[in-house]
């Protein structure tokens, strides 16, 4: 079986081909043969070695996957990551997810004490699931052209607050996801088809967006449509006609 790898060291990428004699292991189990017995200095990150930490996430023939679960059949080429900054071979910086949690404001900012029946559980019950892998972060196209965007997994994570009984201030954190939060999503469906844990982005998105609208918020790429204004505007034959009735 041939692996090829996108190595990267301090001045440049480049691919480096392995050839392992191994059947029936997990591309976790192949880089860790790799390092071990033919190339010391090939680098990459894992950790709970069960799909629930989510460190070990890369691409496998330009798929976001989990490489402890993901079985090898054929031959394949391995590459880090998507829209991050590659530290070394096929680690990325993590200082990036960090900073959008914080941005949009996806934690628990004032807790009240209230008592939690079971079907408040079953609100978050799937947003709590995410494991921040960064698949669908990778995946998403809207980071090539906004890099200050807040993405899949952190607006998840701030419907899975919004609708947390123990956040006080859960209508609020809608504040923090209007500028490059839930507008700027093009709704591909891109995270959703990535994410290993079936976590619905562009669904948690959709909820968001209608939240927004419940709480007096708005599409601010309607609003500054200068055809619609124009549209709306235009009121050349007196008679009071207004076809969006306001």
């Amino acid at each position: 079986m041939i692996i090829s790898i996108n190595r990267r060291n301090d001045k440049e990428n480049y691919m480096k081909q392995y050839k392992i004699d191994k059947e029936n292991i997990s591309t976790l189990e192949a880089l860790e043969y790799i390092k071990e017995n033919i190339d010391s200095t090939l680098t990459y990150r894992s950790g709970c070695k069960s799909g629930s930490c989510g460190s070990c996430s890369i691409l496998v023939n330009d798929k976001e996957v989990l490489a402890c679960k993901c079985k090898l059949n054929d031959d394949i080429t391995i590459k880090p990551l998507k829209n991050g900054t590659i530290i070394k071979d096929l680690v990325v910086d993590l200082e990036q997810t960090a900073k959008l949690l914080f941005k949009s404001k996806a934690f628990i900012e004032k807790f009240q004490d209230i008592n939690i029946k079971k079907e408040d559980e079953e609100l978050i019950d799937l947003q709590s699931t995410c494991i921040l892998c960064q698949s669908c972060y990778s995946t998403c196209p809207v980071y090539s052209v906004n890099k200050d965007f807040l993405g899949p997994f952190a607006l998840t994570r701030v419907l899975r607050y919004t609708n947390d009984k123990k956040e006080a201030n859960n209508t609020k954190k809608l504040d923090a996801i209007q500028v490059n939060g839930i507008w700027d999503c093009t709704l591909c469906g891109n995270c959703t088809i990535a994410c290993p844990q079936f976590i619905d982005s562009k669904t948690d998105i959709m909820n968001l967006r209608m939240k927004s609208v419940q709480n007096g918020y708005s599409d601010p790429t309607i609003q500054s449509n200068d055809f619609l204004n124009e549209f709306n505007n235009y009121n050349d034959f007196n008679t009071g006609f207004n076809p969006n009735s306001f």
